[in-house]
């Protein structure tokens, strides 16, 4: 296949989301007067300010496969893995070199200053719910024989978001944190960003009609090993 521009759009803008999610996620936000009540469980309104664009992820992750396929989402899959950690990796190391201001200093900390177990955690979610998400949208593009576009999107986000959620909660607080506290994060979690791709479903359908119509590409993945680490085939 030939890598056109707008694929590379497409890749930029997923990438530079995963990248941006993180340096805004330490930042807590309020979705309104909380807690929510669901069931017996006691949903938490603050969410990190990462609920704003890391969803997008998400979004632009099912255009790739959705048009190009799952060979090339896995790429650009790994490709942000390497770009996270890269910038990740100058983050820390600028955050060792001391400041002259040190007022500076602090606050850089503040935001840079990654907690190992926080970071571990990002990744290995970041890797599993991408690759979930990517794996269920092109198995049910086969399934449906390329119709109903919106019960991919949503559904292929329900199992991505959902085991996104799960194992970063779990790898970042299990153990430190009541189950109902990590249940009630997990769930808050996963419906705000379910949610999210709901409301982006006519921003989808446009931009996977156009790339379509304009690519002239409409991957099928019949014959695809869908092993993650197979980067280069």
């Amino acid at each position: 296949m030939v890598i056109s521009y707008r694929f590379l759009v497409i890749a930029a803008i997923f990438i530079t989301c995963l990248i941006t999610a993180n340096i805004i996620a330490v930042r807590l936000i309020t979705l309104g007067v909380g807690p929510w009540k669901l069931g017996g469980l006691e949903l938490p309104a603050a969410l990190p300010a990462a609920i704003i664009i890391f969803p997008l992820t998400y979004i632009f992750g099912d255009i790739l496969t959705e048009v190009y396929g799952y060979r090339q989402a896995r790429r650009v899959i790994w490709l942000g893995f390497l770009c996270n950690l890269i910038a990740v990796s100058a983050f820390w190391a600028a955050g060792r070199i001391p400041a002259l201001d040190t007022d500076v200093q602090a606050a850089y900390g503040l935001v840079f200053d990654y907690v190992p177990r926080i970071l571990a955690a990002s990744f290995v979610a970041y890797l599993a719910g991408e690759f979930a998400n990517s794996f269920v949208l092109a198995k049910m593009k086969i399934k449906t024989n390329g119709r109903f576009l919106w019960s991919r999107t949503i559904g292929s986000t329900i199992v991505g978001q959902g085991l996104d959620a799960a194992v970063f909660i779990a790898i970042a607080f299990g153990g430190v944190k009541t189950g109902a506290f990590l249940g009630s994060m997990i769930i808050t979690h996963w419906l705000v960003k379910t949610l999210y791709e709901v409301a982006a479903t006519p921003f989808t359908y446009a931009v996977v009609n156009y790339l379509k119509k304009t690519e002239r590409v409409d991957t099928y993945d019949y014959d695809t090993d869908f092993n993650p680490l197979l980067v280069t085939r």
